[in-house]
């Protein structure tokens, strides 16, 4: 079955009034595939203004983080319920930097996925592994025990609210980018794994975006790929070719 093109941009701890405000002004003016799902995560301190400021009605704003807990007394972090207040429908959770940075467990991470869910608002859902564990030839092993962590948490219709994005550790922010063929059969693996321990429906129905050093120059080989349905951009998002990086299944 055709799925929808997505492309994430994540900010990270990136960013100003001035350059969010430039960033949006340069999605606004650009020519973007009307037929690609758009969502870009600014810090929470910008989301309201990101949004207050887009104007494309396929372009979305994402937080990059939200809490498994209703409001309360959990000091620095953000709820689902004031996502959904300020009207913010996506966040980004597992990111390998919450998850090596912050101790973000795969346990943790899929209890946060599916509060998100059953709160309303969708996930962009991270995972990958190490230049370690590449290297040992563990790659699926540490993807499936990650898929394996989510699917005890989430189950039939939570999964129209997931994408999931494979973000190898070692190729973000460094440059280095996994080989358009390493990237496919990872993609095509964990399809696989949802084939067989989910349902087919969820393994063609979900989406499966590459993140990891994704830029103007790669992308179009990259998007080619008959299990690659997008990307999760860091750095690029910030920049000019993140349009062109949109625009790459055309």
């Amino acid at each position: 079955m055709a799925r929808k093109f997505f492309v994430g941009g994540n900010f990270k701890m990136n960013g100003t009034k001035e350059s969010i405000k430039s960033i949006v002004k340069g999605l606004n003016e650009a020519q973007l595939d009307s037929n690609v799902e758009v969502v870009i995560a600014p810090p929470a301190l910008y989301l309201q203004l990101a949004q207050s400021e887009l104007k494309k009605p396929n372009v979305q704003v994402s937080a990059q983080n939200v809490y498994d807990k209703p409001n309360g007394a959990y000091t620095g972090e953000i709820s689902v319920a004031q996502l959904k207040d300020a009207d913010i429908h996506w966040t980004i959770l597992g990111h390998s930097e919450r998850r090596t940075l912050l101790g973000e467990t795969d346990e943790l991470v899929a209890s946060k996925t599916k509060f998100a869910i059953d709160g309303g608002v969708s996930v962009i859902w991270c995972c990958g592994e190490s230049l370690e564990e590449r290297e040992a030839g563990n790659t699926i092993t540490v993807i499936e025990r990650q898929l394996a962590a989510l699917a005890a948490k989430v189950s039939g219709s939570d999964w129209d609210k997931i994408v999931v994005a494979y973000e190898p550790i070692w190729a973000i922010g460094t440059g280095k980018v996994a080989t358009v063929q390493q990237a496919q059969e990872v993609h095509e693996a964990m399809r696989k794994w949802l084939r067989a321990n989910v349902s087919e429906a969820v393994a063609d129905q979900t989406r499966i975006l590459y993140g990891g050093s994704v830029s103007g120059k790669n992308c179009k080989d990259l998007a080619k790929e008959k299990d690659i349905d997008g990307f999760l951009v860091g750095g690029a998002s910030l920049k000019p070719e993140f349009a062109d990086i949109i625009n790459s299944n055309l």
